[in-house]
């Protein structure tokens, strides 16, 4: 595994800038899962006008928004929220209500690229559409146990047929890569020669 060595001199630095960004998956007691992402950005300097009058304080939040899908088991996308609480320009604050047209889209292959017809440019928030892609990977991370429990299941009625049928993660990344250790661990059936 390869981490940055604290160990290595490095020229000094000065941060300049923190953007933290967090997703988290909910399971809701009606069988939906809410799937939120928050995001900020604050400076370490001032940021001013071209007049030299500062426009931002220094350790301020210069962005400060969310987002909140409700998925269903299949994610489907029920409800969508999005929300600034802290931005640059006043016309920020206006464009949330256009994420509810993510209502009715799946998170799965082509999400991506649906997001970007919609919201692209000047039709969406850059940042909030950004958030988009992590809401995407913790909605599969929040409800990968509903699809395990369902391959387990079909796996018990259905042991020759669930065995045939290449498992869903296989070639997602490097690591599940069917010519991989992983892969000839877990599915030798679809493993491929290294």
């Amino acid at each position: 595994m390869t981490t940055p060595d604290p160990s290595i001199s490095s020229p000094a630095r000065r941060l300049l800038h923190t953007r933290e960004v967090l997703c988290q998956g909910y399971e809701r007691d009606d069988g939906l899962w809410d799937i939120e992402a928050r995001m900020s950005d604050v400076k370490t300097h001032p940021m001013h006008h071209d007049d030299g009058r500062v426009r931002l304080p220094a350790g301020r939040f210069m962005h400060r928004m969310g987002l909140c899908l409700t998925v269903d088991e299949g994610l489907r996308i029920v409800a969508a929220r999005a929300w600034t609480e802290h931005a640059p320009n006043a016309e920020c604050m206006d464009i949330g209500a256009s994420y509810e047209a993510l209502v009715g889209l799946s998170i799965g292959p082509g999400f991506t690229s649906r997001v970007k017809e919609r919201f692209g440019g000047a039709a969406g928030c850059t940042h909030l559409t950004e958030l988009l892609g992590p809401v995407a990977t913790t909605a599969f991370q929040t409800l990968f146990p509903v699809f395990e429990q369902r391959r387990r299941a079909r796996l018990l009625s259905d042991p020759e047929g669930a065995a045939r049928t290449r498992p869903p993660l296989l070639d997602s990344c490097f690591a599940l890569r069917a010519e991989g250790e992983v892969a000839r661990g877990r599915w030798p059936a679809f493993a491929k020669p290294a």
